[in-house]
């Protein structure tokens, strides 16, 4: 059988400002709609008889995960979430998925390991080259996925081959080597994807890694894990034990090292959209060349991705620009420089600026909120509950706040109140009461709060108790 893990992780920091700590890489939306990590999903459950598909991820992405996969409704596809407490990369991510997937299926269970956040364009060769992998991993080999390159491209791996046998991985060269690379024909991207069965990863950590698996191993037998509904479970690993896992990629944790390893190379309209060039290549464009998501205005301009939210962009006069505005932050790059804009957000980040981690709406298991307006004193948000979300049961220390119903029945608990409001009634959360809002109707609930008090942060919060696990 076959088990496809998505490894879902990763800031995707040369996508910022739309992707970010809070809202990273794989739930971005490409042109059709869908979020990377659920095409993702889509073409692991259309391989033909998967009953199965485990996804590791981020402990605080699990709600939005399974959002996620809903909205794909797949019936009859079982899905098993593990959930890192930290990020330990991808040989960490290898190691948990490929023991629990041996002990559930069995370590001749053949595991296909997909990035959350690639494209893939032709899913028919993309089905015959896995078909291919998985004859190799039935025969005891590593395999991996080649890409063709058809560009010098510096910010790939890349796998020298002799045939079908890997000779060695190379980390991403410099121009000049990449064109060496290409022009030689012996090259070929290493995409990340993997394919092999459990026993044998597990047989090649032993030798190469031991204490990875040693300490992962630790990390699962220790780990909660939960039933939430028929064909949804999640493992949450043991964060004391996780914690101790050494931080390496599994490239270099075992790829580099594997004797066993084979190449298969595809043509499959493969890309990592890491940048805001490759990602553009999956808009159609204009005669101009300029594919544009949102509202803008184009004068002169050409080759150029637009991609805006709540307010009108306009280019005049230039060449091969990508522009992204988002309520709080606005990048402009030449496509040319995509890859640098990894250098921004480390300056943001080591600036301690918010803007590198979270958006003005946060996302949570109940729904979102949206900052619309903060200064000295107060905030402003409006918050939006979907059917069944309920909030925790808690108090705050430095601030009240004012709701207002706009949308939806909120049912409310304020202090020893219990109330029912409808549209267009308040209440009022005195400081240090014990409070909680719920939405028990069908449709979306929104509400204006609007808060007041010396401190606003968001780590102002005591929960009592919390249907989502968070108390």
């Amino acid at each position: 059988m076959i088990v496809p893990v998505i490894v879902s992780g990763g800031v995707g920091s040369r996508l910022w400002p739309a992707s970010r700590v809070s809202h990273p890489k794989p739930f971005l939306r490409l042109e059709d709609g869908k979020s990377l990590l659920q095409s993702t999903y889509l073409r692991a459950a259309s391989l033909g008889d998967i009953t199965d598909i485990v996804t590791i991820t981020a402990r605080d992405s699990s709600f939005k995960t399974t959002a996620e996969y809903e909205k794909c409704d797949h019936a009859g596809i079982t899905n098993h979430l593990i959930l890192e407490p930290m990020g330990r990369d991808t040989a960490a991510a290898t190691a948990a998925a490929t023991l629990y997937v041996a002990d559930t299926f069995g370590p001749d269970a053949v595991i296909l390991f997909l990035a959350a956040d690639h494209v893939i364009r032709n899913t028919d060769a993309f089905r015959a080259a896995v078909e291919r992998a998985a004859e190799r991993a039935v025969d005891g080999q590593i395999a991996t996925f080649g890409i063709r390159p058809d560009q010098p491209e510096t910010g790939y791996g890349y796998i020298e081959t002799d045939g079908e046998r890997a000779v060695r991985f190379v980390e991403k060269p410099d121009r000049e080597t990449a064109k060496h690379y290409v022009q030689s024909g012996r090259f070929l991207w290493n995409s990340g994807m993997f394919c092999f069965a459990a026993g044998t990863m597990i047989e090649a950590m032993e030798t190469s890694c031991p204490d990875i698996l040693s300490a992962t191993r630790d990390s699962l037998q220790t780990a909660s894990r939960q039933e939430i509904d028929a064909g949804h479970l999640e493992i949450t690993l043991d964060a004391d034990s996780f914690a101790k896992v050494r931080k390496i990629s599994i490239d270099y944790a075992v790829m580099e090292k594997a004797p066993n390893l084979s190449v298969i190379p595809a043509d499959i309209g493969w890309s990592d959209v890491g940048t805001w060039s490759s990602l553009s290549e999956s808009y159609r464009a204009d005669e101009n060349g300029n594919a544009i998501v949102g509202d803008a205005a184009l004068v002169e301009a050409t080759n150029c991705f637009v991609s805006g939210q709540d307010r009108l962009i306009g280019l005049v006069g230039v060449d091969n620009l990508a522009v992204i505005d988002t309520r709080d932050a606005t990048l402009v790059v030449g496509k040319d420089k995509a890859q640098d804009v990894k250098a921004l957000y480390e300056k943001l980040k080591g600036d301690e600026h918010e803007a590198h981690a979270s958006f003005p709406t946060g996302y949570r298991p109940w729904g979102s909120y949206t900052i619309l307006d903060e200064g000295a004193g107060y905030k402003v948000k409006r918050i939006e509950v979907r059917p069944g979300g309920c909030l925790s049961l808690q108090s705050h220390k430095h601030r009240s706040e004012h709701w207002t119903v706009v949308q939806g029945i909120a049912h409310i608990v304020n202090g020893d109140d219990h109330l029912v409001l409808n549209p267009n009634e308040s209440t009022y959360i005195e400081r240090g009461h014990v409070h909680r809002m719920e939405n028990r109707g069908t449709e979306p609930m929104t509400l204006i709060e609007v808060q007041t008090g010396s401190y606003l942060g968001e780590d102002d919060i005591v929960r009592y108790e919390d249907i989502y696990g968070r108390s």
